[in-house]
């Protein structure tokens, strides 16, 4: 009875220390992604062209079904959010099945590419156990919305009008 209580309470304490991140940490912020020109950048520097404005951040692929079936919602979204930043972190594994995908889907917003997708470096510092996956980050660069998925844009379209 002791190892199952030990379980459950390490389960939420481990699941409530992800769901609260306010910040990103340093692997993920010094972690570089690719441009569409395609240059490295860190990731700290993407973020740092966002500070003052509230951002939408999408984790996607090319290939994901999920994804696909979003991108009506990401549209509405920004249709209904003008003021707001969008970037799309793709989890694709190549680049141009990655770029054929922003041209296909129209995504309006900046793009970049992880290096090692899913499993990699990045994916795993901030916590990517599913695509789409949507982070909000506030005009102070605070994280105010860190795990949502493709089933939560009400709770996303909430958070984004509390912060107007």
């Amino acid at each position: 009875m002791k190892k199952i209580i030990l379980a459950l309470f390490a389960f939420s304490a481990f699941s409530c220390s992800k769901s609260e991140k306010t910040e990103f940490s340093q692997v993920a912020l010094s972690e570089t992604l690719l441009a569409t020109d395609g240059n490295q950048v860190a990731f700290k520097d993407i973020l740092q062209k966002y500070k003052g404005k509230t951002l939408v951040i999408e984790v996607w692929a090319s290939w994901c079904g999920d994804c696909v079936k979003a991108m009506p919602k990401i549209k509405e979204l920004q249709a209904q959010n003008p003021t707001v930043s969008y970037l799309f972190i793709s989890m694709d594994r190549a680049a141009d099945k990655w770029k054929e995908g922003i041209e296909k889907h129209d995504l309006q917003g900046a793009h970049f590419m992880a290096n090692d997708q899913m499993k990699g470096v990045f994916a795993k510092a901030v916590d990517v156990d599913w695509i789409p996956r949507y982070i909000i980050v506030d005009k102070e660069g605070k994280i105010v919305l860190y795990r949502a998925i493709e089933t939560d844009f009400e709770k996303i379209n909430e958070t984004l009008k509390k912060l107007q």
